[in-house]
C-alpha cells in the first residue's frame, strides 16, 4: 500500500495573479478536503486541500500574486513557501502556474520568475474563453514550446481541461526543469555569479538566481539573509553600491529582461481577430456600473441591499437560533436536577454555544454576496468606485464593504476585510470597524432614548427619538473614518506607500456551487476557531456572575418561605373542594407566578451583587461615577462584554424585574425610580446619554476580540484596538456629563 502521509505526498502549489481562476480551480481539485488556517508566524491565510485517487495529492493554494518580487505580506509568502523560506513549510514537488489567457503578457511574467525558481512547473492556461470572446487566438502547443512547459488549455469555470490536469499532475515523472530564456543587461550580470555562489549552503541551485535578484532590488528580501548568511548580505551591499556608481539602472533590470522576452513570445503564439481598442461586454457594462454619477448610484443601492439583508433577512435565523437555545436550556433544566452543574451546564455551556452560532446567518448571507461580488467581477469595480472617497480618510475604496457589514455586525465586517490586497489597509479597516453601530447596540440604543428622551419632533416630522437614534449611527461612522485618518497618518505611517490600483476582471455568471463552498468555509473557520474563545469566554463570564455564592437575607428567606406556605394552603384548599391535586398545584403555579418570579428575581440580584461581576462593579464605580454611571450600571458595563445587548438582562436582573427585553415598560420605570440615599435619580437625560455615547464608542464585544484575534493572529492590535475605543469611550462620555452638568443640564 502506497505512503498517503503528509510527509509522503506530492505537494503541489497553485500559484497566480489575482483574479485567474486559482481559487475555483483549487475547489475543483478538492472539493470540502481542505483545511484553513495562517501560515507559521504570519497573518496571511492558507488553505490546503487533498486531490483524491491514485496516488492522493496535497494541494496548496498560494496566495494571489502579480510577481514573486514580494511587495504585500501575500506574495512574500507565495515566495517564501516556493523558497523554502518557512519554518515546518515543506517545498512544493510541483507548481501549477494558473494564468489569464485574455492577459497573458502580464501573466507571464509571474511564470518566467517561477522557472527561475527551479521547480517543475505546469502551466493552466485558464479563461481561454474569455480570450476568445476577446478576439485572442492562443496557440498553445507553440507556448508549450516557447516555454519549455507543459500548458494545458482551460476553463475552469465549467470543468474544462481540469481531468487533463489531473492526468498531468499524476504522471510518475514530474515535468522537466525549465531552462531561464531571459537575459539581463550585462553590466548587472557580470556581478550575479559571486553573489550565487554565496548562496550555495543556503538555497537549491536552480533557486539561487532569483534569490540574488530579490535582494538587490528588494530590502525586505535582504534583510532575511542579515543574519542567516552574513557574508552574502554584505556582498549584495557592496554590488548594489558598485551599479549605483555605474548609474546602471539595476533596480529596473529584471522587469526590463523578463518583458524583453515575453513580448515577442506573445508575438509569436497570440493573434487577434478584433481590432485594438474594439470593446467587449465588460467594457459596454463597465460604461454603466463604473460612470462617474451612475456608477455610485447603483453601488448605493447595491449595498442598500446588502445591509438590509445582513441586517434584517438574517433575522428569522438568529431569532430561531437563540429561540433553540432557549428551549435546550428549559429542557435541560426540565430533566436534570437542580445544581450548580445544572447552572453551568446551561448558563455556561449552552449560552456559550448559542453566542457562537447567532451569528452565524449573518456571516453566511454576507459572504453569499460578498461571493455573488466576487464571482462576477463587481468586487472590483466597487473598490474603484468608493477609492476618490475613501483615499481622502486614509483607506482605500475596497474597504467600504467591511464597514458597511459592521452596521449588521463587526465579526462579518472584520472577515469581510480578508478581500483587500494591501496589508495595512486591512489592518486600518479591522481597526475601525467596530465603530461602526452594530445591530447590537440597536437593543440599548431603543431602551435609553425611550426611557429617558422626550418625543417631541422637529420640523413636524422628525421626532427627537429618530433624531436621537440616528445621531448614534452618525456619530460611529464618522469616529470610524476620523480613527482610519489618525492611525494612517501617525502610526501606520512607515514602510512603502499605498496607492490602490487594481485590474478590472471580465464580468461572469457567479457559480453557486463556489459561493457555497466559500460560504461554508468562512464560517466554518469562525466556529472552530473564534468560537473556541468566544465559548470559553462565556463560560468565564458566568463563573463571575456566580460566584462567590452568598445566602439572601433572612428577609427574604422568610418571604420566600412564606409564599410557599400560602401556595401550599392554597392547594390544599383546592384539594379539599374536590380538585385534583395535580391540577390545584398547576393553578396555583400560574396564579403566583409573578411573586415567585419576583422574589427569585431579588434573590439573583443579591446574588449577582455580591459576586465578582457585582464587586467589579462596586470596584470601578469611583472611576466610572464622572461619567454619571454608578455601580449598577458598571456592573452592566461589565456583563455586555459578552455581547452589548447583554447590559438588558443584566440589569434587568439587577433591578429584579425577571427576564425583559429593551422594550418593557416595567424595566424602563425601574431605571427612571432608582436613586441614590441622598434621593437623587440615578438615571437623568444626561446620563443617558453620556451612556449612549460610550456604547456608541466602546468596544463592549468579546466575540468582536475574538474574530479580530483570528484575522490578525496576534492579540496585539485587538489589544490596542480594545484600549483606544475604550479610552475614547470615556473621554467623550465625560466630556457630555461634566459639561452638561456644569451647563446646568443634570
Amino acid at each position: 500500500m502506497a505512503d498517503t502521509s503528509p510527509e509522503a505526498l506530492r505537494r503541489v502549489a497553485l500559484i497566480g495573479n489575482p483574479n485567474v481562476g486559482k481559487t475555483t480551480l483549487f475547489n475543483l481539485l478538492t472539493g470540502m478536503r481542505q483545511k484553513v488556517g495562517n501560515y507559521p508566524g504570519v497573518t496571511v491565510e492558507r488553505k490546503v486541500g487533498r486531490l483524491d485517487g491514485e496516488p492522493p495529492i496535497e494541494i496548496i493554494d498560494l496566495p494571489g500574486s502579480y510577481s514573486l518580487s514580494p511587495k504585500s505580506a501575500d506574495e512574500r509568502v507565495a515566495y517564501d513557501v516556493l523558497m523554502g523560506h518557512l519554518p515546518n513549510e515543506r517545498i512544493p514537488d510541483l507548481v501549477v502556474c494558473v494564468v489569464d489567457a485574455s492577459n497573458l503578457e502580464r501573466n507571464l511574467y509571474l511564470v518566467s520568475q517561477v522557472m527561475d525558481t527551479g521547480l517543475p512547473t505546469i502551466v493552466a492556461l485558464n479563461m481561454t474563453d474569455a480570450a476568445e470572446e476577446a478576439g485572442l487566438h492562443i496557440d498553445a502547443t507553440k507556448l508549450q514550446e516557447e516555454l519549455g512547459l507543459p500548458v494545458i488549455p482551460m476553463v475552469a469555470a465549467r470543468n474544462g481541461g481540469v481531468g487533463k490536469l489531473k492526468y498531468r499532475m499524476r504522471q510518475d515523472q514530474l515535468p522537466p526543469t525549465a531552462e531561464r530564456k531571459w537575459e539581463i543587461m550585462p553590466v548587472v550580470d557580470e556581478g550575479l555569479p559571486f553573489l550565487v555562489d554565496q548562496l550555495e549552503e543556503y538555497v537549491q541551485p536552480h533557486g539561487r538566481r532569483i534569490e540574488v535578484l530579490q535582494c538587490l532590488t528588494n530590502d525586505a528580501m535582504l534583510t532575511y539573509w542579515k543574519e542567516r548568511a552574513p557574508a552574502f548580505h554584505a556582498a549584495v551591499l557592496e554590488e548594489r553600491n558598485r551599479l549605483s556608481k555605474l548609474k546602471a539602472p539595476y533596480q529596473q533590470s529584471e522587469i526590463m529582461g523578463r518583458y524583453n522576452w515575453i513580448s515577442p513570445v506573445i508575438a509569436r503564439v497570440v493573434s487577434r481577430s478584433k481590432a485594438d481598442g474594439a470593446l467587449t461586454v465588460s467594457d459596454r457594462i463597465d460604461a454603466v456600473l463604473t460612470h462617474r454619477l451612475a456608477g455610485p448610484v447603483l453601488f448605493g443601492f447595491l449595498l442598500l441591499v446588502i445591509f438590509q439583508a445582513v441586517f434584517t433577512w438574517a433575522t428569522p435565523a438568529m431569532d430561531l437560533i437563540e429561540s433553540g437555545v432557549g428551549s435546550l436550556g428549559q429542557l435541560v433544566r426540565g430533566i436534570a436536577p437542580p445544581s450548580m452543574v445544572t447552572d453551568l451546564l446551561v448558563d455556561g455551556v449552552i449560552a456559550g454555544v448559542g453566542n457562537v452560532a447567532v451569528f452565524l446567518p449573518q456571516i453566511l448571507l454576507l459572504f453569499f454576496f460578498l461571493g455573488l461580488m466576487e464571482d462576477t467581477g463587481y468586487m472590483a469595480r466597487s473598490a474603484f468606485i468608493m477609492d476618490r472617497v475613501m483615499s481622502r480618510v486614509g483607506l482605500s475604496g475596497g474597504s467600504v464593504v467591511p464597514l458597511l457589514s459592521s452596521f449588521a455586525c463587526a465579526i462579518p465586517g472584520i472577515m469581510a476585510a480578508r478581500t483587500l490586497a494591501n496589508p495595512r489597509d486591512r489592518l486600518i479597516t479591522i481597526m475601525v470597524a467596530p465603530l461602526m453601530s452594530c445591530s447590537a447596540r440597536l437593543p440599548v440604543y431603543t431602551l435609553f432614548i425611550a426611557a429617558f428622551l422626550p418625543t417631541g419632533t422637529v420640523l413636524g416630522f422628525f421626532t427627537f427619538q429618530g433624531i436621537a437614534m440616528f445621531s448614534m449611527y452618525l456619530l460611529g461612522t464618522v469616529m470610524a473614518f476620523v480613527a482610519a485618518f489618525i492611525l494612517r497618518r501617525f502610526v501606520f505611517n512607515k514602510g512603502d506607500s499605498s496607492f490602490f490600483a487594481m485590474e478590472l476582471p471580465p464580468y461572469r455568471l457567479p457559480r453557486m456551487r463556489q459561493i457555497l463552498w466559500r460560504m461554508v468555509d468562512r464560517s466554518k473557520a469562525f466556529v472552530v476557531r473564534a468560537g473556541k474563545i468566544i465559548f470559553g469566554m462565556s463560560i468565564i463570564l458566568w463563573v463571575l456572575a456566580t460566584f462567590p455564592m452568598t445566602d439572601p437575607p433572612e428577609a427574604m428567606v422568610t418571604e420566600q418561605t412564606s409564599l410557599d406556605e400560602t401556595k401550599a394552603q392554597r392547594v390544599e384548599g383546592l384539594v379539599d373542594g374536590g380538585v385534583e391535586r395535580e391540577e390545584a398545584i398547576a393553578l396555583i403555579d400560574v396564579e403566583f407566578a409573578d411573586d415567585v418570579q419576583a422574589i427569585d428575581a431579588r434573590i439573583v440580584a443579591w446574588q449577582v451583587e455580591r459576586s465578582f461581576i457585582g464587586r467589579l462593579g462596586h470596584a470601578i464605580e469611583p472611576v466610572m461615577r464622572p461619567l454619571g454611571f454608578d455601580w449598577k450600571i458598571s456592573a452592566g458595563i461589565i456583563s455586555a462584554f459578552a455581547a452589548r445587548e447583554v447590559i438588558i438582562s443584566a440589569l434587568a436582573t439587577i433591578y429584579s424585574v425577571g427576564d425583559v427585553d429593551e422594550d418593557s415598560p416595567l424595566l424602563r420605570e425601574q431605571l427612571k425610580a432608582d436613586t441614590y440615599e441622598d434621593g437623587s435619580p440615578v438615571y437623568t437625560p444626561l446620563v443617558a446619554v453620556s451612556l449612549l455615547v460610550f456604547f456608541v464608542l466602546a468596544l463592549q464585544c468579546m466575540s468582536t476580540l475574538a474574530i479580530a484575534r483570528r484575522e490578525t493572529n496576534s492579540w496585539k492590535w485587538p489589544a490596542v484596538m480594545w484600549l483606544y475605543m475604550t479610552g475614547l469611550a470615556y473621554l467623550f462620555s465625560l466630556i457630555i456629563y461634566q459639561g452638561g452638568q456644569a451647563l446646568g443640564w443634570g
